[in-house]
This record gives structure tokens, C-alpha cells and sequence, in this order.
């Protein structure tokens, strides 16, 4: 219980009593979407980004497996119109799945047990303990577009599984968003792989929190791959963005 309460107060310290974050983040996100487009932010966690995407005017889905972070969003949200919170994950299929917390850092909590366990040899993460586990239900990125409609952007912050995310979206999205690790470009390797399937993507990415991207053109996967691998990128996480190329540019 200690653990569970520093965690959340942690992420609501982290997420919305930075001053002058919210304003950096719906700055960055009016150059993506537009006033009523339909966002899809899998893995809400406390709701920064669906406060940022309202304000500016998005319809947002926002999907969020944790119970403690779903009440949360509820609780911020419940009465907005233009907010639906639904307590799932996504994957590659329906059904249900494992999901490992970490109560002290709820930031990383994750579907991939694979991802999980590769953090181990991972320093950023040596203090990092998954130390509870619950079955959650969970959905695809198609179901969600069936049930609510086509999104323009999907945000996707899924702790290692945002391929099995992707994998369950058979449509091409005009843009879409997915971290990345330093130590876990393979994980980004296998998203620019399954957008390559759907359509031609470019991309650019946003180091840590700085809502900014890194690169002043934006690039076809094997380069950005090539960038990450280097320097700023290896020095922090950060966020991969994709943007779908219309057909006048192929």
C-alpha cells in the first residue's frame, strides 16, 4: 500500500504540477491534431496527455489498463463530453493478458513479460521492481476505430508492447506516437516494420519530455533508426512519432 501511494502521488506530481508543462504539451500536440479530430491515448496513465488533446479541442479515448490510474482518469474526466476512459489494454487480439505493476514506479508497468524481463541488464531501471500482477482485458486498435471511429493520431506509451499494439491495427492512421528506449531499438525497429506494411510512414522523434522534435526534417525509418543510435537519442528515452505521407508525396 506505501508503495501504491508514493507511486500515483509520483505520477500525478510528475504529470500535472510541472509548471508550464501542459502548455508546452497542447503547443506540440495543435502541430499534429486539430479541434475535433479523434485521438486514441493507449496507456493514459494520469492523464496528462488526454488534459493537453481536450483542451485543444480533440474527441480522446483514453485507455488505460491500471485500476489505480483508471479511477484516476475517471475521476479528472468522468464528466467530460468529449473524454471516453476505458479500463483495458491493447494487443494484438482481444481477450485477457498479464499485466505486471510496479507499484513504486507505475510509470512501467507493461504487458510484455519479455520487455520486463530484458530491463533487468538495463541500469536505467535498476531500482525498478514489478512486484504485483493482474489479468486485465484487453482490445485492438481496429476494435477501438470499429467502436468509435477512424482515429487521426494514436498515442501508444505501452512499456514494450507497442508492436502487439500495432499488430492489431490493419488501417493506416494519418499519425501516431511510440517510445523508445536507447537500450531497446529493436522495439522501434519492429513498429517501423509493421507501419511499413500498412503504408509509407516518415518520422521524427522528441527526447524526454521536451514536447519538441530532434530533427528539423522528418525521415524514413532506416534513418531514424540511424539517429536514435547516436548521440542526444542514447543519453534518454523518449517518444517516436510517425506521420503518415499522403499520396501526392509518395
Amino acid at each position: 500500500m506505501f508503495d501504491r501511494v508514493i507511486g500515483l502521488a509520483r505520477s500525478i506530481a510528475i504529470y500535472h504540477a510541472i509548471p508550464f508543462r501542459q502548455r508546452r504539451l497542447r503547443r506540440f500536440y495543435r502541430g499534429l491534431v486539430r479541434p475535433g479530430d479523434l485521438v486514441v491515448d493507449v496507456g493514459a496513465h494520469a492523464g496528462n496527455h488526454v488534459r493537453a488533446l481536450a483542451a485543444i479541442g480533440c474527441r480522446v479515448v483514453a485507455v488505460e489498463p491500471q485500476p489505480d490510474f483508471a479511477r484516476i482518469l475517471r475521476l479528472l474526466f468522468g464528466r467530460s463530453a468529449n473524454v471516453t476512459i476505458l479500463e483495458q489494454g491493447v494487443s494484438d487480439r482481444a481477450g485477457r493478458l498479464q499485466l505486471s505493476i510496479s507499484e513504486r514506479n507505475p510509470t512501467v508497468t507493461s504487458l510484455s513479460a519479455e520487455w520486463r524481463d530484458a530491463r533487468a541488464a538495463d541500469a536505467d531501471f535498476a531500482d525498478v521492481r514489478w512486484n504485483r500482477a493482474i489479468d486485465v482485458d484487453v482490445t485492438t486498435l481496429d476494435a477501438l476505430a470499429a467502436t468509435y471511429g477512424p482515429p487521426a493520431f494514436i498515442k501508444l506509451d505501452v512499456e514494450g508492447s507497442e508492436a502487439a499494439a500495432l499488430a492489431g491495427l490493419s488501417t493506416p492512421v494519418p499519425a501516431l506516437a511510440f517510445e523508445y528506449l536507447p537500450r531497446a531499438l529493436e522495439r522501434v525497429e519492429a513498429c517501423v516494420e509493421r507501419l511499413r506494411a500498412l503504408d509509407r510512414y516518415v518520422y521524427n522523434w522528441s527526447p524526454g519530455e521536451s514536447y519538441t522534435l530532434a530533427s528539423p526534417s522528418w525521415l524514413e525509418g532506416a534513418q531514424l533508426l540511424e539517429a536514435l543510435r547516436r548521440g542526444d537519442a542514447q543519453r534518454r528515452s523518449g517518444d517516436v512519432y510517425a506521420r503518415r505521407m499522403p499520396a501526392t508525396s509518395r
